[in-house]
């Protein structure tokens, strides 16, 4: 499985009293893999300012410079489960809905 949070240095407007996106990726790392230990799950964190060549990537950093999206944007395989302030309740879920359907197949 694979979370990926996009990001910048600088916070955006709405998030001044918030962690960083980096701080908000290693904060949902931790408490990830606190609550799911037997889930193999990849952290990754994207500076939507720095260049890259995954489609991907390009498409969310895109997306949030053009205000479609907040930052810190979370996406677990590919859908994107938050934005701006992050809910583990909502992303939890997700994890559930996932893992639970891999184990069916």
């Amino acid at each position: 499985m694979k979370l990926t949070v996009y990001g910048a240095e600088e916070k955006c407007a709405s998030c001044i009293h918030l962690p960083t996106a980096k701080e908000t990726m290693e904060w949902l790392e931790a408490a990830i893999t606190r609550k799911y230990p037997q889930i193999a799950i990849d952290f990754e964190y994207v500076d939507i300012e720095v260049p890259t060549s995954d489609e991907s990537h390009k498409y969310y950093a895109e997306a949030i410079k053009e205000d479609e999206f907040f930052y810190p944007l979370v996406v677990l395989e590919g859908v994107v489960v938050a934005e701006g302030n992050p809910k583990l309740k909502e992303i939890y879920k997700k994890i559930d809905e996932l893992s639970s359907s891999n184990s069916k197949k």
